[in-house]
């Protein structure tokens, strides 16, 4: 979802680079935090339901590589986005970094979990991951409504731009 956001800001940029852009980035950052919102329902319902049912992860030798591959690949992901951002100035773009750092931190979660059910068994360690991925969306899409409602306020005033 915060991907959509900010592919359409970055189009609406480059087709009208002397407009300004902070009712747009506005929308974009409202994105972004609805993407966090939903994901740490998605989470907070998966880790009760595997909770509930029992639910042990499968680990394999696949599910590793994936994992170590997909944190190698989205860090360099992260990096250009950062790089862009400054590029552009722009804060939906900062969030949308961070998104995919939850992506991350999912990743790294995926493959320490995976490490402790083989080592130990323990069948109840992707649940107890989830909480901290709950936390951390849930305070990534607090900070991405927050810049919105800072940019809307900055927006009443005449020079707009200047302060974003």
């Amino acid at each position: 979802m915060s991907g959509i956001g900010i592919l359409a800001m970055v189009i609406r940029i480059r087709q009208n680079p002397d407009t300004s852009r902070t009712q747009f980035e506005i929308t974009a950052l409202r994105i972004t935090g609805t993407a966090f919102y939903l994901l740490v329902v998605g989470l907070a319902v998966t880790a009760l339901y595997n909770i509930v049912v029992g639910h042990k992860p499968e680990t394999t030798l696949p599910g590793l590589i994936i994992s170590v591959v997909s944190i190698a690949i989205m860090w360099a992901l992260v990096a250009g986005k950062r790089k862009v951002r400054r590029e552009l100035n722009s804060q939906p773009i900062l969030s949308d970094a961070n998104c995919t750092m939850v992506c991350i931190y999912m990743s790294v979660v995926l493959l320490a979990s995976s490490l402790i059910y083989e080592l130990t068994g323990f069948g109840f360690v992707n649940s107890i991951g989830a909480l901290g991925l709950i936390w951390f969306s849930y305070s990534e899409g607090k900070e991405a409504f927050e810049k919105a409602a800072g940019m809307e306020d900055c927006c009443d005033d005449e020079d707009c731009e200047d302060k974003t």
